[in-house]
């Protein structure tokens, strides 16, 4: 039988490891809270300089490097280029971006995706066609909301279309509603409000 002086002795150990569990969980979590805060915002996607010598308007669209970095998930566009995105600011830099759903994102707070950048110094901005691969002014797209198309982030990620009559197709055949960049830039659908935490990684 445990002495009184033991038992005193083991509720009071009991009592400290209580204690530092609920520290050590609420560290963790205000660690997780940091950690998603950070990744939410891409550091190694800077704007491409405009280049002179490419013989483009300084607005014009260009094509994707392979290199360039999204601002707001921090993957490729180059890789998945007929859903790529591209804001040219009124200096010719380009930012380019890996979906029309995350271009929208990027509107929404152009300073905190690129520093030093403000949404009214922003020139020119252009989407991919989805059907054709062709770049065309994001104003003037047809979007599709909730059809089963997943992009590059596995999720529906607002396919664009110069065409009425493609977008319509693709509703028929994987659903979904049309949509407006104007109603976009308004408010994105409550859906699409959150983007997933994600990891920048080297390759």
């Amino acid at each position: 039988m445990l002495h009184r002086r033991q038992l005193m002795l083991l509720a009071a150990c009991g009592g400290l490891a209580a204690t530092a569990g609920t520290g050590w969980l609420l560290w963790r979590q205000n660690a997780s809270r940091a950690a998603a805060d950070i990744d939410d915002v891409c550091i190694v996607a800077p704007t491409v300089a405009f280049d002179p010598a490419s013989g483009l308007a300084p607005t014009a669209a260009r094509e994707v490097p392979a290199t360039a970095r999204c601002p707001v998930c921090g993957m490729f566009p180059a890789r998945n280029r007929r859903w790529a995105a591209q804001v040219i600011f009124s200096d010719g830099a380009v930012q380019y971006l890996d979906s029309p759903l995350s271009l929208f994102h990027y509107l929404q707070r152009v300073e905190r995706y690129t520093p030093g950048r403000v949404a009214a110094d922003i020139a020119a901005v252009y989407v991919s066609d989805q059907a054709t691969g062709q770049w065309l002014d994001a104003d003037q797209a047809i979007y599709v909301h909730g059809s089963a198309l997943q992009g590059p982030m596995r999720a529906g990620n607002l396919p664009a279309y110069a065409a009425q009559a493609d977008a319509l197709a693709l509703v028929s055949v994987r659903g979904g509603v049309l949509t407006s960049a104007a109603a976009l830039r308004q408010a994105l659908p409550a859906d699409l409000q959150t983007l997933a935490p994600h990891a920048h990684p080297g390759n």
